[in-house]
């Protein structure tokens, strides 16, 4: 529906679609008397129609497409050609059902019947009386029901209101007519011979521009005097409108010409300046052709361009269009077509710019150099698609850079970090105002090679909104069987990405798009041990944070005690982010007293760090608590691996358990599968049964404040349940991780590296592990396992074996 229009006024000359058809008349009041005595037929067929609303004495075109409402028509045309109309609730569906319809519609005669090219069948209807469906007897090969007319309610004749009304519908009728530009002015002769108000009213409501819900509210207005009056209500706002149609075009008008005229003096600027040996548009123009001759373009490519090019020489350069086609063959000319870096294929040169930027990560850059070797030794190889995935701070991007140097190659990044609108990574179509590429072709265009290294940072980060999935988009960017031919809005051509070395670095693999996730090749960065990070502080932060402040390195002397000490008690992290800005706030404070000339001593010591960074944290350590129920856990958390301690108490009660200590959904159930496996196997572990149902039992865990999760804490809860019930003391130094089933069995879990490193830090002695993790056990350097001994279990017998002493715990409760 053409919102120009007022009125459909199509409608009113039905009779140009075929030369032979006869002229509809107008319906009269003696028309409609003698509809109203016809009696309904016993069962109707029933058309539905999409975004239709017929009304009683209106004469309308419909196309039939559907095989069912053709089959209908044809029937009914060789027939007593009666049908019922009826719309559809939702016109998005393409073969509704009974309830889909409205229940109130109209008996239509058909007029006439064409056949169209397309297959489709247009049909003439005129519409007669209202109707309700009654019952559905029929939806096969079309819906066939019962129905009963639904009366009129028509104000009296002299009724001077209605009266009034329906003058107002005339004269604003007219009106309209006459202030639309669109409407033709024939429409008026057909309003003011209508003589029927019933028939005005439905004429009119069926021409205006209303939605199917609106129209099918004024057909099911029983009261005449109440359609008429809505009637006027929605005629009144589209006049409103039009009125501010016309206001805004008369503007417009007068602006394009004052458009006009200035376009006219600038032509005349023009040719005075070409005249006066200046330059014009066609010398911009003979450049981009200039430059493209150097461009390594495929011939599909290259027609593409000068196609581009052509239709801008023939632009107006005043128009907005042509800044946008001129930076789009800006692009087009900037992008590196086919344009490659040489790879330096130096491995041992590579290994050495690994080594010289990042200390520790040995696995990670094994892993690097293999992939490094591999595009050595098959140059036609697509370029592999990496994840770096790790906690921050632990060097993921910056290695980044240090691949892109070993291999000679650019080096770009974008941060994906709260992206949201897909068109940043696809761009947006040329013709929006203001449209631009996405991110990738633009860090391309930067980068002046089609093979960099190109980081994706914080992929994990991603986010969608109505403005699409970047995600999704990303999809094809990282799949090497499609990223040869990476489609971009803006530049509308394929452009291949299939050399580019994509890196991606995450924190998290758990926010990641599966399907994106699989294209690509996850390598797993872990965070560094204490002896990492003494040796990182002292070969790049400290050095790095000197120079940044403007003193020598003979200014300051940090040792290596005082390192450890900034790190175990002003940092909680796996990376060494947060000890750089320790480190920062050292440097400032020797750099302060420089600039004061004031005394003080170049050897920093622990006295000195307290004064400079305040109180140190007191990380988590093992407690030799000789308490029943309180067992060590090992966790994994976003800043590295902690100890937890797992407390439980007994008071006399009903057997109920209460959980505390801010835990999520999964750590809940592995205290409620304990407390289950306890009940089950009471006495295997010498509990009587009559126990669990006096007492109550509260299980915490410490530092409520802090969220916990995950089903690694499962064994660790049972033990202490166990040690509670029995009384009986836990080993000391030693803690645990396992997930528990309801059968007891011990399953593994992740972060193992990490916990290991908290376990150092705590001075644990002695670790529980589920077997399957012995093989990750295996993949730790063993200098991080010195010191440290692991039994391996599968069920929680092993476990209590190894957990459990035979001493009783010192105030033990007779139970």
């Amino acid at each position: 529906m053409s919102k120009s229009n007022f009125f459909k006024i199509d409608n009113l000359s039905l009779q140009g679609i075929d030369e032979d058809a006869e002229l509809i008349p107008l319906m009269t009041p003696e028309d409609e008397e003698e509809i109203n005595k016809e009696e309904l037929p016993s069962v109707l067929p029933i058309l539905p129609l999409k975004n239709t609303v017929l009304f009683p004495g209106v004469v309308i075109p419909i196309t039939a497409g559907r095989d069912a409402s053709i089959k209908l028509i044809n029937e009914a045309n060789n027939g007593d050609k009666t049908i019922g109309v009826v719309a559809q609730i939702d016109s998005s569906i393409e073969n509704p059902e009974a309830k889909d319809l409205h229940q109130l519609g109209v008996v239509a005669r058909i007029l006439r019947v064409l056949k169209m090219p397309d297959g489709n069948t247009t049909v003439i209807i005129q519409g007669k009386k209202r109707f309700e469906i009654d019952e559905m007897v029929a939806t096969e090969p079309f819906f066939k029901a019962t129905v009963k007319a639904v009366p009129e309610v028509k104000p009296a004749i002299e009724n001077e209101e209605f009266t009034a009304i329906i003058e107002s519908i005339k004269d604003l009728s007219l009106q309209i007519i006459k202030d639309s530009p669109t409407i033709p002015t024939e429409a008026s002769f057909a309003i003011k011979n209508i003589e029927s108000h019933s028939f005005l009213i439905n004429f009119i409501s069926s021409n205006m521009n209303l939605t199917v819900e609106e129209k099918q509210s004024l057909l099911a207005t029983n009261d005449l005097r109440d359609r008429a009056l809505s009637t006027l209500k929605f005629m009144n706002t589209e006049f409103q409108k039009l009125e501010l149609r016309n206001n805004i075009q008369s503007k417009v008008q007068s602006d394009m010409s004052q458009q006009q005229r200035e376009y006219f003096l600038h032509q005349q600027m023009k040719t005075i300046q070409e005249e006066l040996g200046g330059v014009s548009d066609e010398g911009e123009i003979e450049e981009m052709r200039k430059r493209s001759k150097n461009k390594k373009w495929s011939k599909s490519v290259k027609k593409h361009f000068e196609k581009e090019l052509f239709k801008m020489q023939r632009m107006n350069p005043q128009v907005a269009e042509y800044s946008i086609q001129r930076n789009y063959l800006d692009l087009f000319l900037d992008l590196p077509w086919n344009e490659f870096s040489k790879d330096k294929f130096d491995l041992k040169r590579a290994q050495k710019i690994l080594d010289r930027d990042h200390y520790g990560l040995e696995e990670v850059k094994r892993r690097i150099i293999e992939y490094l070797a591999v595009l050595k030794l098959r140059n036609d190889m697509k370029s592999p698609i990496l994840c770096l995935y790790g906690p921050p701070g632990v060097g993921k991007t910056s290695l980044g850079k240090s691949i892109a140097e070993s291999l000679g190659r650019e080096y770009v990044r974008i941060s994906l970090g709260g992206l949201r609108d897909e068109a940043e990574i696809r761009g947006h179509r040329k013709t929006y105002i203001g449209a631009m590429p996405g991110r990738i072709l633009q860090s391309l265009k930067k980068a002046g090679t089609s093979n960099p290294v190109f980081v994706l940072d914080e992929i994990d980060k991603l986010s969608n909104s109505h403005q699409g999935d970047p995600s999704s988009a990303l999809l094809e960017v990282l799949d090497p069987e499609q990223n040869s031919e990476f489609h971009d809005n803006f530049l509308e051509l394929g452009f291949d990405l299939s050399k580019v070395m994509f890196i991606a670095t995450s924190n998290s693999l758990n926010t990641i798009q599966p399907a994106l996730r699989d294209r690509m090749e996850i390598i797993n960065m872990t965070g560094y041990t204490i002896e990492e990070k003494v040796e990182i502080a002292k070969r790049h932060l400290l050095p790095k944070q000197i120079t940044e402040h403007g003193i020598k390195p003979k200014d300051i002397k940090l040792g290596k005690a005082q390192l450890e000490k900034i790190i175990e008690g002003y940092t909680r992290e796996s990376g060494v982010r947060a000890l750089n800005k320790q480190l920062a706030k050292v440097v400032r404070y020797v750099a302060k007293n420089i600039a004061m000339e004031e005394e003080y001593d170049i050897k920093i010591s622990n006295e000195d760090i307290f004064k400079i960074l305040g109180p140190a944290r007191e990380s988590n350590k093992y407690e030799n608590n000789d308490v029943a129920g309180v067992v060590t856990g090992l966790a994994w958390t976003s800043v590295g691996g902690d100890i937890l301690f797992i407390e439980s108490i007994l008071s006399k009660g009903k057997g109920n358990l209460t959980i505390t200590g801010n835990l999520g959904k999964v750590m809940k159930e592995s205290a409620t599968i304990a407390m289950e496996y306890i009940k089950a196997n009471a006495e295997e572990f010498g509990i009587k049964a009559e126990l669990i149902e006096k007492y109550n039992v509260h299980i915490h865990v410490p530092e409520g404040a802090t969220p916990k999760d995950g089903p690694s804490a499962g064994i660790t809860m049972l033990t202490s349940l166990v040690s509670l019930f029995t009384q009986k003391r836990v080993k000391k130094n030693l803690a645990m991780t396992g997930e528990i089933t309801l059968r007891g069995k011990v399953l593994p879990v992740g972060g193992i590296k990490e916990k290991i490193l908290a376990a150092k830090r705590a001075k644990i002695k002695e670790i529980i592990l589920c077997e399957e993790n012995k093989k990750d056990i295996e993949e730790i350097n063993e200098t991080y396992l010195k010191g440290l001994t692991f039994h391996y279990v599968t069920d929680m017998s092993d476990v209590l074996k190894h957990a459990i002493t035979n001493q009783k715990v010192k105030n033990c409760k007779e139970l």
